[in-house]
């Protein structure tokens, strides 16, 4: 629990990143072998790409690493169908997530889909999501496809 505590926190960092470049505050970050292999925050509003989620971004930023199945992508937020079709098709066997209170996302698909989910259930990553929401409605509901 510490390490993923450790990982969480430099996904949190991302997510800050992201929002002080004036996007959507969701960061992810790659592990193998305990050691952060990748980074990445929700780059849609600055690269104006709609498929820049911050999972999206750390696997982008990975490069071409040859095989995931010893690696455990970290998500301040839980991932959205884009971004666990991602996990599911490079065969990450496990998700950490900060939080699913504001965005159920796609939980379900990826533990039927064999992928262990953890969720830290983390309340300043909930508060964080959710002051975001409240002031930029119409972006992320743009950011999760209901506008």
């Amino acid at each position: 629990m510490n390490d993923d505590l450790t990982f969480m926190q430099a996904a949190i960092d991302e997510a800050k990143q992201g929002q002080s470049e004036g996007g959507i505050p969701i960061g992810a970050v790659l592990v193998r072998d305990g050691v952060i292999i990748s980074r990445g925050h929700n780059r849609r509003i600055q690269d104006d790409d709609p498929l820049m989620h911050a999972e999206i971004d750390c696997l982008r930023n990975a490069g071409r690493i040859g095989r995931y199945g010893d690696t455990v992508l970290y998500s301040t937020l839980m991932p959205c169908y884009l971004c666990a079709g991602a996990v599911v098709q490079f065969g990450i066997p496990k998700v950490v997530v900060g939080e699913s209170v504001n965005f159920a996302g796609a939980e379900d698909l990826l533990r039927e889909k064999g992928v262990e989910v953890v969720n830290l259930g983390l309340p300043g990553v909930t508060k964080m999501m959710a002051e975001y929401i409240e002031t930029h409605a119409d972006i992320w509901n743009e950011d999760i496809g209901t506008l």
